[in-house]
């Protein structure tokens, strides 16, 4: 039935739908200019939308949630960024931004009614709410807000600060919204804009890191390698999971980037959407529980910059695609800025739309939509087609459209919601841009777009709660938090409702039925009775699995011997049931599981694994974790004694676990000339991630190979590795440190007598001038600058050398000190109004662009890649990031000024920090630092690429680099 829908809508093709014209003359007038022009949006051919809401009954949302009732609550971001915008020209809440409450009071599908619900200066572009029950629970970084409404007049009777100690104040990458799970526990998630200290309500500690800092004034200290309270690293964006009292606080999978919402099903299975670093490599993927999606280094204190690796493709080293413990990525969805997610399990569209997983993607204008396939252990995300968009086809907008000014690419979708009628609602934060930690459309306007089935009425059922027939009702609703007051109700009456529950079991919709076994699980011994049965006995995969998880123990590392003994016994009957994805579940629940207890487990687990299943593969290194060394030695004496002849389970599994016992076999079959390259490149890097000595010395011995390949790739990693996880294992540098040469101890010299307020003036200036005009000088110059150690007088002296110094890094660091002489002064509007001359932008770029930028085949990959530009930037977009290149600064590409205890100056962009800092200069070239010896750093704020006045470029000049980056009609 699937496959029928989706040839449906790729067949049937889009339809344009009405615009919303309102009855109030303040809604008129109050749209953006030419907002009225571009409220078209494409939908399948069996769909409409209606404009269901716009301002001003609410402001830009950034996230939504559906009551009982029908009313969509929607958390405002008026306050967004106003670092970055000026309160005066933009739309300003001195009180805090707000939580509304919007109703369509007479039934006719549009929004004519909105109150707020609260107001309050700790909200500061909230970006998630979850209306479960009477409380309304707000994420808004540092803190989980709960408004709880107890007499139900839409005014919060009560405030809690229920978690706090989240990073990311007014930041995009904080915390996202919170939802009840199947399971009747509460979901949500976090970006990577850390740290993350909180302490739940049993008093469990999550610290947790990396080494991303920036995006607002707020996130200045951050660090990988930090243990929480289960004695585990957690880096990144983390998906979050605790009970409703906020005990129980669980990282279920960790190193995102920035995942805006997690989506869970009524199975339990996690989807997302998360964004990348400017270089087109988006994703949307299934979350495997406890998995590591591989966007940092596994201990957060390296960037995937920092650990790419010769000949990976950028979609692989983006998110650690090739290193063992990493999670499958998922879709390559490109260039864009994905926002909220949904699963939709209704049935008023149709029931070829049960099941579709929405990601909605801002940077794109677009609402994507899924069906994705079981697959082996894990999931297929090949069918992916435009469910929303203002453009009729998604691909090919970005092809020819050159300005700005075009406001069907203002469609910026936030969030998409289930109603409680099983509409589907999205909201649109209407703005020119996205990203860039600044909003442009200064009236704050917003939408909220209504798709319904073509031709049909869909209205708000009546949900008596009072009743188990209104609660089984309320249980089976669409709308994820209001069938969890079904779920709530119906556990607290125990196992008198087992009857009506299990009858749920032969609902047609398999959502519900799923909904079912989770309830069953928690209603006594004879719910889990029912579970247990239909786990053994169903024919339903996902079924079966969704039985598994309600059923297993949370094991900890301080579980006790008896729940221990509990799950080994529910893993062991379900071992009896031949399916995938259940062998994946038992394989996760046994991470915790000391080796001794699940030993017995393992053989037939592995006797399941292909050879090839990627997802499966990290199901069995989650159930190994830290039992690597106790397994391989086990199963090694059974396999093929000389290691070049082992099957692909075998080496994969290798390759997985790398336990420091195989260090010969892998050795072994990295130097093997009878496997082929890319099975010897992988036993290679499985010694790279064995942290022991034994294994920089088998490394070092491997770059002697008379194997092209082995050579090569083993010399990568020596160099790699000596600046990280092997840095203390051997003596990498010499122990003398390097002298300076005659001419850089003149330098010093030279300083000091610039320094010195005795000196005669002409003789200080001279001293300013030689050091602006030589390299060491000028890094000096610069380390003194970023400790605020220039003299004023001197600066522009300084200023009309050190621009013409010979280091053209030192030339550009310059302009974050020193008044360049040529200003600025250019037009992005005037650039714009040019025609561009393809051939002539070709030349620019080669002249100008090729040492750090790479553009189809042409340049270095130094700073972002920029052959898919054009899918990220139309022509005043990225007139504007040449023009102004440090109003926006993209993730990874912040300098840094550091200089060190022996006076050596290094700059360029931090890829890694930990024992050692890592710095790429504008020449590629990475220089290990060791923390110890950094006398200071400073994070610059101007971009390394120079402004185009300094390069004598003129408007026209920019019209035809935009134009050939962009591949716009001559």
């Amino acid at each position: 039935m699937q496959n029928t829908a989706i040839k449906l809508i790729l067949l049937l093709g889009f339809v344009s739908v009405f615009s919303f014209t309102g009855t109030d003359t303040l809604q008129n007038e109050y749209r953006a200019e030419g907002a009225a022009d571009s409220n078209r949006v494409y939908v399948p051919d069996d769909l409409e939308a209606t404009l269901w809401a716009e301002a001003p009954l609410f402001y830009n949302p950034t996230n939504m949630d559906i009551d009982a009732k029908g009313r969509v609550w929607i958390t405002e971001a008026v306050n967004y960024r106003n670092f970055n915008n000026k309160p005066d020209q933009k739309l300003t809440f001195n009180e805090g931004d707000r939580v509304m409450i919007l109703e369509d009071t007479d039934g006719d599908g549009k929004a004519d009614k909105s109150k707020v619900f609260v107001q309050d200066k700790d909200l500061v572009a909230p970006l998630g709410i979850g209306v479960i029950g009477n409380k309304v629970v707000v994420s808004c970084a540092p803190n989980i807000i709960i408004y709880t409404d107890e007499n139900g007049d839409d005014i919060p009777d009560k405030k809690e600060i229920f978690l706090t100690g989240f990073g990311g104040l007014d930041h995009d990458h904080s915390l996202h919204s919170l939802t009840a799970g199947p399971d009747g526990r509460w979901h949500f998630n976090t970006g990577n804009a850390g740290p993350h200290n909180v302490n739940d309500k049993s008093g469990w500690t999550l610290r947790s890191g990396s080494i991303y800092t920036g995006g607002t004034p707020y996130n200045k200290e951050n660090q990988g390698n930090q243990k929480s309270d289960d004695g585990r690293i957690w880096v990144g964006g983390l998906s979050l999971r605790m009970n409703a009292d906020g005990t129980g606080l669980k990282v279920m999978a960790h190193n995102f980037r920035n995942s805006y919402e997690i989506a869970i099903d009524s199975y339990g299975d996690y989807w997302q959407n998360d964004n990348d670093d400017q270089v087109v490599t988006c994703r949307t993927s299934w979350v495997m529980e406890g998995s590591n999606a591989g966007y940092f280094s596994a201990d957060g204190t390296r960037t995937w910059q920092a650990d790419r690796r010769p000949s990976q493709d950028m979609f692989t080293t983006h998110w650690h695609q090739e290193d063992p413990g990493v999670l499958l990525a998922g879709d390559n969805t490109g260039a864009g800025s994905p926002t909220g997610m949904l699963v939709y399990e209704g049935d008023a569209l149709g029931e070829k739309y049960r099941g579709t997983v929405l990601s909605c993607e801002a940077g794109r204008n677009v609402v994507w939509a899924y069906w994705p396939k079981a697959k082996g252990a894990g999931f297929d995300f090949s069918q992916r087609v435009d469910f929303i968009s203002s453009f009729p086809k998604v691909e090919e907008h970005y092809i020819w459209h050159e300005t700005g000014k075009d406001k069907r690419k203002w469609f910026r979708p936030s969030d998409a919601a289930t109603g409680p009628d099983g509409a589907i609602y999205v909201a649109d934060w209407y703005d020119p841009v996205v990203g860039g930690h600044q909003m442009h459309d200064k009236k704050g306007y917003g939408r909220i777009y209504r798709i319904t089935p073509k031709g049909k009425k869909l209205s708000t059922p009546t949900l008596d709660l009072g009743s188990v027939k209104g609660q089984i009702e309320a249980l089976k609703n669409p709308a994820i938090n209001v069938r969890n007051l079904g779920f709530v109700a119906l556990q607290a009456q125990g196992e008198k409702v087992i009857p009506a529950v299990k009858a749920l079991l032969g609902d047609a919709n398999p959502f519900v039925q799923a909904r079912a076994v989770w309830l069953l699980a928690q209603l006594g011994a004879a719910g889990k009775t029912e579970v247990e049965q239909l786990l053994l006995q169903s024919t339903d995969a996902r079924l079966q699995t969704a039985a598994f998880r309600a059923l297993k123990h949370d094991i900890t590392p301080s579980s006790s011997p008896q729940e221990i003994a509990q799950q080994v016994d529910l893993c062991q009957k379900a071992l009896k049931v031949a399916s995938l994805p259940l062998y994946r579940e038992i394989a996760i629940s046994l991470r915790d599981v000391p080796y001794a207890a699940m030993a017995s487990l393992i053989s037939p687990l592995e006797a399941a694994f292909d050879g090839k299943d990627r997802y499966y593969l990290e199901a069995l290194g989650t159930a190994l974790d830290g039992k690597e060394e106790s397994y391989f030695q086990k199963v090694r004496p059974q396999w093929p004694q000389n290691a070049a002849k082992w099957t692909p389970q075998q080496a994969w599994m290798a390759w997985r676990l790398h336990p420091k016992a195989a260090l010969v076999d892998l050795k072994t079959r990295a130097s093997s000339p009878t496997l082929s390259s890319e099975e010897r490149k992988r036993a290679i890097t499985a010694i790279a991630f064995i942290k022991d000595k034994s294994a920089a010395l088998a490394m070092l011995d491997l770059t002697k190979s008379t194997l092209k390949d082995v050579a090569e790739q083993a010399f990568y990693w020596v160099n790699f590795r000596k600046t990280n996880d092997w840095q203390s294992l051997l003596d990498w540098q010499e122990a003398a440190a390097t002298q300076l040469s005659p001419a850089q101890k003149q330098m010093l010299t030279w300083k000091d007598i610039m320094t010195d307020a005795n000196a005669p003036i002409a003789k200080r200036e001279e001293a300013a001038k030689t050091l602006a005009g030589d390299v060491f000088g000028g890094q000096l110059l610069l380390a003194a600058a970023s400790e605020n150690k220039i003299p004023k007088e001197l600066r522009p002296l300084i200023a009309q050398t050190i621009f013409n110094n010979p280091d053209r890094s030192i030339r550009m660091m310059a302009g974050d000190y020193f008044p360049r002489p040529s200003g600025k002064g250019l037009s992005v509007s005037l650039a714009a109004s040019f025609p561009a001359d393809l051939g002539k932008g070709k030349q620019i770029f080669q002249t100008h662009c090729t040492s750090c930028h790479r553009f189809q085949q042409d340049g270095k990959e130094i700073g972002p890649d920029l052959t898919l530009i054009g899918k990220k930037f139309d022509k005043e977009g990225l007139l504007d990031a040449i023009i102004n290149p440090s109003a926006s600064l993209a993730f990874g590409y912040e300098p840094w000024i550091i200089q060190t205890k022996d006076k050596n100056t290094y700059y360029g962009f931090v890829v890694g920090d930990g024992a050692n800092v890592l710095l790429r200069d504008v020449a590629g070239k990475t220089s290990a630092i060791k923390a110890s010896q950094i006398a200071s750093r400073q994070q610059l704020k101007n971009s390394l690429m120079p402004e185009p006045s300094s390069l004598g470029l003129k408007e026209k000049d920019l019209s035809d680099l935009a134009g050939y980056l962009l591949g716009l009609p001559k």
